[in-house]
Order: C-alpha cells, then sequence, then structure tokens
C-alpha cells in the first residue's frame, strides 16, 4: 500500500484543498489493525487502492516503515486531524458533517467544535444504526441524510472496516467533496472516551491506554488479532532484501 508523505498541516491543507474542489474525494488513515485486515478483505483493499490520501494514524506503522526504509515525515492520527480541520473549516467557510457514534456523539461533537471554533458551519450530524453496512434501509437514509445537507467535509466515524466500506461503495453518492474516515474522534471530542496523555501519545502508546481503558473490547483485536501485524512486516523485510538481491546480482 502507498502513504502519501506530508507533514501534519501540509495534510490538513490537502484535506481542505479537496473540501473545496468539485469532485468527491476521500481519505483513509490506516493503523495496524487497517494493515491486518487489508490482508484478508479485498473490499478494504480496494477502499484504500481508490483513496485521495493514505494518511499514517498508528505509530507502530510509522515505525514499521522506518524499519523497511521507507521513513514518512510524520503520521495525521484521525483523532488530530478533526479538531485541526475544524479549527481551519471554521476560516475558510468549509461546511462539515459529523457522521457516527452512539446516539447523541455526533450532535455533541458538532456543539464542542462550534463552541470552540466560532464560525464554523455545521451542515449537520448523524449516528446511523448499529450494523448500518448490513441494513439497507439505514445505508439508504444515510447517503440521503448526508447528500442532503451538501457538506464540503465529512467526518466518517463508523469503525473499521464500515467506514471505509461506505467510503469506497457510496462515496459519491454521499455528495461531500471531502470524507475522511477519522475512526473513534467523535468519542473522544464529545467527552465519551478519554485519550491517552501527551506523554503516552508521543511515545506512540495511545493503543496500550486504550486497551487498559476498554480490555473487553479491544483484548482480541489488539493483542490477538493485530500481532499478526509483526509478521506482515517481518514478511515484507524479507520480500524487500530479497529484491535487493536479485537486482544486485
Amino acid at each position: 500500500m502507498r502513504f502519501d508523505n506530508l507533514t501534519f498541516d501540509e495534510a490538513v491543507e490537502r484535506i481542505l484543498d479537496l473540501a473545496h474542489s468539485a469532485g468527491t474525494a476521500y481519505a483513509v488513515t490506516p493503523n495496524v489493525d487497517h494493515i491486518v485486515l487489508l490482508e484478508k478483505d479485498p473490499e478494504m483493499r480496494a477502499a484504500y487502492r481508490n483513496a485521495d490520501l493514505v494518511l499514517c494514524d498508528g505509530a507502530p506503522v510509522l515505525w514499521a516503515l522506518r524499519w523497511l526504509g521507507q521513513p514518512l515525515i510524520a503520521r495525521a492520527p484521525g483523532s488530530d486531524l478533526l479538531p485541526a480541520l475544524c479549527r481551519r473549516a471554521a476560516a475558510r467557510d468549509v461546511s462539515v458533517f459529523f457522521l457516527g457514534g452512539e446516539p447523541g456523539v455526533a450532535a455533541s461533537c458538532a456543539g464542542r467544535m462550534q463552541a470552540a471554533y466560532p464560525g464554523l458551519i455545521v451542515a449537520g450530524s448523524w449516528a446511523p444504526p448499529m450494523g448500518v453496512m448490513e441494513d439497507a434501509q439505514a445505508i439508504r437514509t444515510l447517503i440521503e441524510t448526508v447528500a442532503a445537507a451538501k457538506p464540503d467535509l465529512l467526518f466518517v466515524a463508523l469503525g473499521t472496516p464500515a467506514q471505509e466500506k461506505v467510503l469506497v461503495r457510496h462515496g459519491r453518492d454521499l455528495g461531500a467533496a471531502m470524507a475522511v474516515g477519522v475512526g473513534a474522534a467523535l468519542d473522544f471530542v464529545a467527552g465519551r472516551q478519554r485519550r491517552a496523555p501527551h506523554w503516552m501519545r508521543r511515545a506512540g502508546l495511545e493503543w496500550l491506554w486504550r486497551l487498559a481503558c476498554e480490555p473487553r473490547r479491544l483484548f482480541k483485536r489488539y493483542v490477538i488479532r493485530d500481532s499478526r501485524f509483526l509478521w506482515i512486516v517481518l514478511r515484507e523485510w524479507r520480500r524487500m532484501k530479497s529484491q535487493k538481491g536479485k537486482q544486485s546480482g
């Protein structure tokens, strides 16, 4: 998979530029779990292949790329992108829509962002029902609700892989000039979940904080499923080493 090698500020500006465009575009923010899922899910791979921006979220992904000799300038976690984009959107007359979370979370997030950044244009907010991807009527309602609001910038927080599949299946129908998958960002802004302390984020340990906060929900994902990430990185290292050997030979 490819990554867009941008600073955080460059990523914010690129997203806002696309939000002003006449077409439709979307960004994905891969972490360890995404990469593990990509290996076995063809639709997730399609979502990444068709994304206009691929911005590194997880610190372990950043470390792995550095070890593989393909370092990135910085990462752009969805939880940091959302407030930064709202702040800049308020100054650039970019309308935003908050999609996802449990009932009340999207509306609370919208209210907090408007309070923090006066002038922010909120086109709407909506929390779809659980299992939205398996409910044809819910998907129709989702599309109609967002399309009627006509936002410039859409924040999609449906969890992975649902948010990526919504974007690749229905991105054009949603009518937003730019959409960004932001994971748990709405919960953090709305105060439903606490983010890790700054020192843990800088150290790349936010995943450990989240695991400690929600062990029953996240243990299977973080400890069992995502351990495969190490094998994926090692396999890529061996592939690259083999390629170099063939080229030198």
